[in-house]
């Protein structure tokens, strides 16, 4: 016998399951409209360094349901969408940043597409860096400055679009600090859509945590903490000092790219969002951004905060000091997730020296490393409210990056082979509570 079946239930069922879709269509046709407001009032890319990334998640689910995909999923086709849109709406928006007050307009230049061909003589093989979610990536010579750039290159059957594209431009165009990429120029000619980048000689974060060449050195421990620090005040412009403050959405290690001397730029703006302002406290928008990065809250509910950039760069700290990936799938059970592994360990301070990279070969101060696992332990908090703002972030790590470690000279009160760090063991910093000057948000 079939079961019974509650007629009334599965009919309201269904009428609110209508009216979920009918908001879904409503915010998917106002997204671009946000989108805009990005572009009016503010101001991919590991891929600059030919670094395959991370795929990215961007999916169509909206505020009312459901949690990340494991994969990437297609947010539009670009093919659907008017290829001439992007030029003209890049002539718009910047007649009205022109017009916006108190800046100094777009930075970038345009190019002809054929100017981007003869810097990379036809987009030639041996200049190939690499290819990521917005496409393949060159390098490329100004004919006219010689300067050494990066050429990204739409692919329009790629996971990003047109409306990735004017963001970024924009974004960058608008950005001025020394930890963010420069854009140095863009081409939206015909249907060609190109993004050109100062070139990064050191690659990604992601090479050289997971992706090590043999003639790579290894990160040691003063050189990471600088990377964190410098990834740190990044974010610290995009949140507090870019107005209106923008959310970054697409925080990882494969767009952090690095520049001579170790110097770190966050890359790859084509998510990012115009941030709450006023009394409101989050955007609600689609789920989009990279599994094993992407706040817990952000990818149940779709409200997106300051705070979910926060926990994507717990996890990025995380990477850094443990070396082990986000999201590992050649290890088993819930050591895949570099999360889940790290939190049980957070409530043993004994178990500390057991999630530094094996890389470091014990050279690190042990006092050092309590504070940075103490600060990213703050930040993938599950509660977005128990996560510290990201100024407190920048003080904190500023301070670590500033007490340099010599394997070789090591002091008693920093050395892991230090008399000291059996009692550092048992009274460090506690997890939960933080190190000196960094606290949850009240």
């Amino acid at each position: 016998m079939g079961s019974f079946v509650d007629l009334s239930y599965s009919n309201q069922t269904v009428r609110d399951q209508s009216q979920v879709y009918a908001k879904r269509r409503r915010m998917m046709r106002t997204e671009g409209e946000r989108d805009s407001n990005l572009v009016q009032t503010s101001s991919q890319t590991n891929d600059s360094t030919g670094i395959k990334r991370r795929p990215t998640i961007v999916t169509d689910e909206t505020i009312e349901h459901n949690p990340p995909q494991s994969g990437p999923n297609k947010c539009e086709n670009p093919k659907a969408v008017d290829q001439s849109s992007a030029a003209k709406e890049l002539d718009v928006r910047k007649e009205e940043v022109s017009e916006n007050g108190g800046t100094e307009g777009f930075k970038a230049r345009p190019f002809t597409f054929a100017q981007l061909v003869a810097a990379t003589e036809n987009f030639k093989s041996e200049y190939f860096l690499g290819e990521g979610g917005f496409g393949k990536v060159h390098r490329g010579k100004l004919v006219d400055t010689g300067q050494i750039v990066a050429i990204k290159q739409l692919d329009r059957n790629g996971m990003q679009g047109i409306r990735e594209f004017v963001v970024e431009v924009v974004t960058l165009s608008l950005a001025d600090h020394p930890n963010l990429v420069k854009l140095i120029g863009y081409c939206a000619e015909g249907e060609q859509r190109l993004l050109v980048y100062e070139f990064m000689p050191f690659g990604s974060l992601e090479d050289h945590l997971h992706g090590r060449r043999p003639n790579m050195r290894r990160l040691d421990w003063n050189t990471r903490m600088k990377i964190a620090a410098g990834a740190a005040k990044g974010l610290e412009y995009l949140h507090d000092k870019m107005k209106p403050p923008v959310i970054y959405r697409d925080l990882k290690c494969s767009n952090i790219l690095l520049d001579e001397g170790f110097l770190p730029k966050l890359s790859d703006f084509g998510l990012a969002k115009v941030g709450p302002v006023g009394d409101k406290t989050h955007v609600s928008t689609r789920v989009m951004g990279t599994y094993g990065y992407c706040a817990p809250d952000y990818a149940m509910t779709g409200q997106l905060t300051f705070k979910s950039d926060i926990y994507s760069f717990g996890v990025v700290l995380l990477e850094i000091i443990t070396g082990r990936k986000a999201i590992d799938e050649t290890r088993s059970g819930t050591e895949q997730n570099l999360v889940a592994w790290a939190r049980p360990l957070f409530k043993d301070r004994k178990k500390f020296p057991q999630m530094a990279d094996p890389d470091l070969e014990g050279q690190y101060p042990m006092r050092g490393l309590y504070q940075a696992l103490a600060i990213a332990a703050m930040c993938v908090q599950e509660h977005p409210n128990m996560r510290p703002l990201i100024a407190d972030i920048v003080t904190a790590l500023n301070y670590l990056a500033s007490q340099t470690y010599d394997p070789l000279n090591p002091s008693p009160q920093t050395s892991r082979r230090a008399a000291s760090s059996k009692k550092d063991c048992e009274e460090g910093p506690n997890a939960s509570n933080g190190p000196r000057g960094i606290k949850p948000e009240d």
